[in-house]
């Protein structure tokens, strides 16, 4: 035990360098784990092709218009509460939330499990890991049709 503190003592921007990556591996193995219900974008694609599960992207509309995946709903994470509704439909069908690096998407998760969505997975990495993943994404805004035939279908499901 002696000896290792004599290597910290020794070599400090060594240990902080081993801190930083232990730290940085314990949190991927947390993630991918399950413990986070993370999704890495390959395993994204295919619960939306399998499962047909939607995604929701979190991001403000800035980042969203910037390029998002195809068919994303966007709900900006501070509006999330007061548009759940909007998600009621898919309540049986896997919901994957991305943001930019999978942050914010963490606390949409956790938003949407405690108001009883089940089937929800955090896109790991968010759309710079699906970006890095050379997988397809659509740039602009929210098209108005989608958004009328959400809140159509939604009224019609509710009468």
């Amino acid at each position: 035990m002696g000896q290792f503190f004599e290597f910290m003592g020794n070599h400090p921007f060594l240990f902080m360098a081993l801190f930083v990556v232990a730290t940085l591996l314990a949190w991927q193995v947390f993630n991918s784990a399950g413990l986070g219900n993370a999704l890495q974008p390959q395993e994204a694609t295919l619960k939306i092709n399998r499962e047909d599960a939607i995604v929701v992207d979190v991001r403000e509309e800035n980042e969203y218009t910037q390029g998002h995946i195809i068919n994303a709903l966007h709900i900006p994470l501070g509006s999330l509460v007061n548009k759940l509704n909007r998600l009621e439909k898919y309540r049986d069908r896997p919901i994957i939330v991305s943001c930019m690096t999978g942050q914010r998407s963490a606390s949409a998760v956790g938003i949407l499990k405690k108001n009883g969505f089940d089937n929800v997975y955090n896109l790991s990495g968010g759309i710079m890991a699906w970006h890095n993943a050379n997988l397809p994404v659509a740039k602009g805004k929210e098209t108005k049709e989608k958004q009328v035939a959400d809140v159509v279908e939604n009224v019609s499901e509710n009468a």
